[in-house]
């Protein structure tokens, strides 16, 4: 797989020591599968202060957030956007009728399936992997495999936008705000712009650089990100606030008005009716 889809494994080894925790926030079974040994190799590469609360973190607030609004909104399209080796088709309990699209490159969906071929499939749901490139035009594939723009739809951008520049992430996120029906829903995560220049930071980052996958884009305003491309704020949490705890995080939270602190963001918006 390419370097950048590598790092999905990873994130699974993550989940995988998060579940074997007898104290664990979620069960995902199939962590360790689509971990493989490359996943825990690249985890002990990668991982430093804090790496893997976040990744509990990161997951549990997208879960609760995913089955809030499922349940809330009455959403039956959901937009894994680069899934990598997400596994929530098969650990969450979604509604009947529910269709979850896994966008991501084709080698990584392949090596995916190869992994999980095993498993059963569940009932009352039905998923569709699309093979794109995001830096490419991936809307008419996902038409093509079924997808409604009229439909509200539930977007996870998990683990992406600082992979790419400024300018693709801007251009994304607008995306999706064009192509979303009113009630639709944007749920991910970005960094801040200090954490790329943090010098604790600087051996994580150059070991990405080196893997060929590094990290690009941060911003100390991520609602600011978000609304100038159309989307309404619900809500931006750190890990360690109210609502993105769980129990798991380590540190004291420094206030949004302390500068150059490194910072990771989760949140979710929005895009409203419209009104006349």
């Amino acid at each position: 797989m390419e370097a950048v889809s590598r790092t999905a494994q990873w994130t699974a080894a993550a989940r995988a020591l998060e579940t074997d925790r007898e104290d664990r926030l979620f069960a995902d079974p199939y962590a360790r599968t689509v971990a493989g040994t490359t996943g825990f190799e690249l985890l002990d590469r990668y991982a430093g202060a804090g790496t893997v609360p976040f990744l509990a973190i990161r997951t549990t607030y997208l879960d609760r957030a995913i089955e809030r609004a499922v349940r809330e909104r009455g959403l039956r399209q959901v937009v894994f956007l680069a899934a990598g080796m997400d596994t929530r088709y098969y650990r969450l309990t979604w509604p009947d009728g529910v269709t979850l699209y896994e966008l991501d490159r084709p080698a990584l969906l392949e090596a995916k399936a190869a992994m999980l071929a095993g498993e059963p499939e569940p009932t009352g749901r039905t998923r569709r992997t699309v093979a794109v490139d995001l830096r490419e035009d991936w809307v008419g594939s996902l038409k093509e495999a079924g997808w409604r723009a009229e439909v509200p739809t539930l977007w996870v951008v998990e683990g992406l936008l600082f992979f790419l520049p400024e300018d693709a992430v801007r251009a994304l996120i607008a995306t999706l705000w064009q192509h979303s029906a009113p009630s639709s829903v944007l749920l991910g995560d970005v960094i801040s712009e200090a954490a790329l220049r943090n010098p604790l930071s600087r051996p994580f980052m150059k070991a990405l650089e080196e893997d060929g996958n590094p990290w690009l884009f941060g911003t100390e305003e991520p609602e600011q990100l978000l609304r100038s491309c159309g989307w309404t704020v619900q809500e931006v949490r750190q890990p360690g606030e109210l609502g993105a705890d769980f129990g798991r995080w380590p540190y004291p939270v420094p206030t949004r008005e302390t500068p150059r602190v490194p910072r990771s963001f989760l949140f979710t918006a929005t895009r409203d009716e419209v009104t006349s």
